[in-house]
């Protein structure tokens, strides 16, 4: 059975109306994915999905942690995630492509729609674009040693550049 398998949701034997989904995403759904971002996460994810005859609503709603790691300290910690979105699928009779991010569209012979491609999207994008520890609201902070050690190297770096190299002493001295 393929990792994915469980975020395929079937539609065509269902009636007209609203119909509740849930789904566990752990680390084995973001290691199915290359390059990811995000290796390690529990969250949980509710889709409501409100089918009508030309076109079906997602509703996402999803929450939980995963694990980042700070750009600061480097250090990991627990970042929190909650996300409302809305996706919108419509049927066409060629496999066109939609301008608009919102609106995926399938086929009308299709029978299922998978979900794990949009759920990794919506979770990437709520993900801070600098990761700091102190920003996660948990209460934890940077590597105090982490900081000391990073602030005692930029210093050093400093009397370097200060200390001028002789032979860039004599090339100034022909302008």
């Amino acid at each position: 059975m393929k990792p994915l398998k469980q975020f395929s949701v079937p539609f065509t034997g269902l009636k007209l109306g609203k119909h509740d989904f849930e789904f566990e995403i752990d680390d084995t759904f973001f290691n199915e994915f290359d390059y990811s971002l995000i290796k390690s996460g529990k969250l949980k994810a509710r889709m409501e999905m409100d089918k009508q005859e030309t076109m079906l609503l997602l509703n996402f709603h999803v929450e939980g942690t995963v694990k980042l790691s700070c750009d600061k300290c480097l250090s990991d910690f627990e970042q929190p995630i909650v996300l409302q979105e809305r996706q919108i699928v419509k049927f066409a009779e060629d496999n066109l492509e939609s301008d608009d991010p919102e609106i995926i569209v399938l086929n009308r012979s299709e029978s299922e729609i998978d979900v794990s491609g949009v759920l990794y999207e919506l979770i990437n994008v709520s993900v801070p674009y600098i990761k700091n520890c102190g920003d996660a609201g948990n209460g934890q902070e940077c590597d105090k040693a982490m900081i000391k050690k990073l602030e005692s190297l930029s210093g050093q770096n400093k009397e370097e550049t200060e200390t001028v190299d002789p032979r860039w002493e004599a090339l100034k001295k022909l302008k």
